[in-house]
């Protein structure tokens, strides 16, 4: 199983490094530092999300391709909305995999078509409660059941699916749990999940059953997960 740091941005700067950070990162302060700071400690691949790429003005957008540039570390972006000239600059910029939102997807055929333009690169991210996801239709949002939307998109070449489970009380539930090792064992393709991880012991009760990767935010950006440990144990 691979850990991937998550860097997050707004107005250029990263939303995870807060007075709670480690004062490595607090002192690194830029994306870009952060970025080199994650790669220096072992992690192979970060997940980078601009929330000002795809927005007018798009101050900012030049962050990811920024970290993509820089080389020290495999990059997977996540795509704001349903844009392809996002997806064709972070293609361009060299991001190794994109995100897409099965909710933010108006047409699912929009995931299709790129699923097949860049083969093995893109990951289809969803939130789930009980079983349950929502994904838009042609005009509203409705709920899915997860293994209906695992589904609709076999067959297709993605990275994976991106699931994230986040509770509000740290680590995942064991309904959560078995539910993610249904997931892996349904999927012909990786399972990966973000939320619900605070110690390395869920990273272990991830990876026993079957998960590919966890994506980290607040847990490593706060020192509650130890990052060195973290990126030797989970680094593949």
């Amino acid at each position: 199983m691979i850990t991937i740091p998550a860097i997050e941005t707004r107005n250029g700067e990263c939303a995870f490094a807060t007075p709670t950070s480690t004062d490595a990162l607090l002192a690194a302060r830029t994306p870009l530092a952060i970025a080199r700071s994650w790669a220096t400690t072992g992690f192979r691949r970060l997940q980078i999300s601009d929330s000002d790429l795809g927005f007018s003005g798009r101050k900012h957008a030049g962050v990811v391709e920024e970290i993509v540039r820089d080389g020290m570390v495999s990059v997977q972006a996540v795509v704001n909305g349903q844009s392809t000239e996002a997806v064709e600059r972070l293609v361009d910029a060299g991001a190794d995999r994109l995100v897409l939102h099965a909710s933010a997807v108006d047409d699912p055929s929009w995931i299709e078509t790129l699923a097949h333009a860049y083969p093995s690169s893109v990951l289809v991210a969803t939130d789930v409660r009980e079983r349950r996801t929502v994904t838009r239709g042609w005009v509203r949002s409705v709920p899915v059941d997860i293994f209906d939307l695992i589904g609709d998109l076999e067959g297709l070449p993605l990275a994976g699916l991106l699931i994230s489970v986040a509770n509000g009380n740290g680590s995942a539930s064991t309904a959560e749990l078995a539910l993610l090792e249904d997931l892996a064992e349904t999927s012909g393709f990786p399972v990966l999940t973000s939320g619900g991880v605070s110690t390395i012991d869920d990273l272990r009760a991830l990876e026993h059953r079957g998960v590919s990767g966890a994506v980290l935010g607040t847990a490593l950006y706060s020192g509650a997960l130890d990052a060195r440990a973290v990126a030797q144990e989970f680094s593949a």
